[in-house]
């Protein structure tokens, strides 16, 4: 039993019908299932058979969460760790496989929908448009949290022009939206998508100059991306080009 693989998986945005097929056929094979309960709609977990435990993790710290899973799979149990959107992305995956590793328990990872794909389909838009932008900046910043390298600064990440995907971050939109002017210019479009896929899903609207306001109205404290850039504006942008991929006059011959 000590050969059980504990699976990272990732629960996607919180909607359950976005999981992926594998996540929910090892759902379904769970013994334990520990899940961040702040974020996901309940109807994933429905998915779990009837015997399963669940370990809510909202309130336990690190070395608590993987003492469960040690324990769990060490007494010969299916352990499932969901993550919310995907483990790729501040998951604190690699803090907690570390520790796996250290404890010679073996473990894998099932990809999930990011949080901010999720609120790209929201909005209905192409993070990456011809002419426009061909980057996504995927980032977060510092507050009640581990400390940003300093190289990684908004400034410079909004001096690029990339579509910028902010996480963990809209109880300080105010302050950001500051940092970001000089970069993006105070009209550029911004969308705050607070539990995207979500039975209470919300989308906000508005530029650098007045998304703060619009926030704050708005009351929002977390779970929320925060999308910068002329790509998610609620129109097309007249400056957009289309893929060469697909131009009729690429050369589409073998070897072309």
């Amino acid at each position: 039993m000590g050969s059980l693989t504990v699976h990272f998986v990732g629960a996607g945005p919180g909607a359950a019908d976005l999981l992926t097929v594998r996540a929910a056929r090892l759902l379904a094979d769970a013994d334990v299932v520990l899940y961040p309960g702040s974020y996901l709609d309940p109807g994933v977990l429905e998915q779990c058979s009837d015997t399963a435990e669940f370990v809510d993790t909202a309130d336990l710290d690190l070395d608590a969460i993987v003492g469960r899973i040690v324990a769990a799979q060490r007494a010969g149990r299916r352990v499932v760790r969901l993550v919310s959107g995907d483990p790729s992305l501040y998951s604190a995956g690699f803090e907690q496989t570390r520790r796996l590793d250290a404890a010679g328990v073996p473990w894998d990872i099932t990809p999930g929908v990011p949080a901010y794909a999720a609120a790209a389909a929201v909005l209905g838009r192409e993070l990456t448009v011809p002419l426009v932008t061909q980057s996504v900046v995927l980032t977060r910043v510092q507050a009640a949290s581990t400390a940003m390298p300093p190289r990684e600064s908004l400034g410079a990440f909004a001096a690029t022009g990339a579509t910028l995907a902010l996480h963990l971050a809209v109880t300080r939109t105010r302050e950001l939206m500051s940092e970001l002017e000089s970069g993006y210019g105070a009209d550029c479009p911004v969308a705050v998508v607070y539990r995207a896929s979500q039975p209470d899903q919300l989308v906000l609207r508005g530029t650098v100059a007045d998304i703060a306001d619009v926030v704050e109205t708005a009351g929002l404290r977390s779970a929320a991306v925060i999308l910068v850039g002329r790509a998610v504006a609620p129109l097309p942008d007249p400056c957009a080009g289309e893929s060469h991929l697909y131009d009729p006059a690429r050369d589409r011959s073998p070897g072309g």
